[in-house]
């Protein structure tokens, strides 16, 4: 189907606004699509902060930890900075 086409269906009689409706619908599909998504493991060693990633990553969508008391990944949420430590002396 070409541009005309599309335009004498939508009633549009601009060519640029309906290229640009057009380019907006293309980038929302792309951003919208799951391509190439992996799942990685990494142990979790005590004293590191950070982890190495795969090269060719571009975005990170989540990250969970395995929580050993029930067997189940958690979500973790992002740190933005360092995290504050504070020591429990009293467990009640």
């Amino acid at each position: 189907m070409t541009i005309q086409e599309l335009m004498e269906r939508a009633g549009i009689k601009e060519t640029t606004l309906a290229i640009a409706w057009m380019k907006d619908a293309f980038h929302l599909i792309q951003s919208n699509a799951k391509e190439h998504t992996k799942v990685q493991k990494i142990n979790i060693i005590d004293g590191i902060r950070k982890y190495p990633f795969p090269a060719d990553m571009i975005s990170l969508k989540s990250i969970s930890v395995k929580d050993t008391t029930d067997s189940k990944y958690k979500k973790i949420r992002r740190l933005v900075g360092e995290p504050t430590v504070t020591e429990d002396t009293d467990p009640e």
